[in-house]
């Protein structure tokens, strides 16, 4: 027998995988935090003054097509936030007469922020009891962001479209 043949070994079945993927990667859940939602919407921030006229925090609000003002003093301080349902509320109250009344007259003084390492669960779990849909973001050094409830359940899809093509993937090989 030439000595450069050799018969298949059983070792021979054993190939070399490769561990680019393994199932604890590929199905793995995220914990995603607050951060991760604002780097991927930005940190634009639309705030206006307490002592500004309700009209100018309607037209922020449709100009920049949000849902929710942060009210800020002029050192950029929080001071409330200013939520549509806030601003509905009072056109029940004052029927006519509301575009004449200030911010600081119907804005949410109590507040609920979170931080940017927040894991997102908590965050829509406080939202959902809270029963609100914005929640500014701040850190040590001052305000970063919002976050709505909205970008917690789109980011949230994402994840979950991200995980079942991991899935398929791992499955198709």
């Amino acid at each position: 027998m030439p000595e450069s043949y050799r018969p298949p070994l059983r070792k021979d079945d054993k190939s070399e995988q490769s561990h680019s993927q393994t199932t604890q990667s590929n199905i793995s859940v995220m914990k995603a935090t607050v951060q991760d939602v604002l780097d991927r919407k930005g940190g634009k921030l639309i705030s206006v003054r307490p002592q500004d006229g309700l009209q100018v925090a309607v037209e922020a609000l449709r100009d920049n097509r949000i849902g929710a003002l942060v009210v800020t003093d002029a050192n950029g301080a929080l001071q409330g936030i200013l939520s549509e349902r806030d601003i509905v509320r009072k056109l029940a109250d004052a029927p006519g007469r509301t575009l004449g009344h200030n911010v600081e007259d119907i804005m949410t003084s109590k507040v609920e922020l979170c931080k940017p390492d927040e894991l997102l669960v908590s965050v829509l779990r406080r939202m959902t009891e809270g029963r609100f849909r914005h929640m500014p973001v701040a850190d040590d050094s001052g305000l970063l962001g919002i976050v709505t409830i909205g970008d917690v359940v789109s980011h949230r899809l994402n994840e979950l479209e991200h995980e079942a093509l991991q899935l398929k993937q791992l499955i198709v090989g």
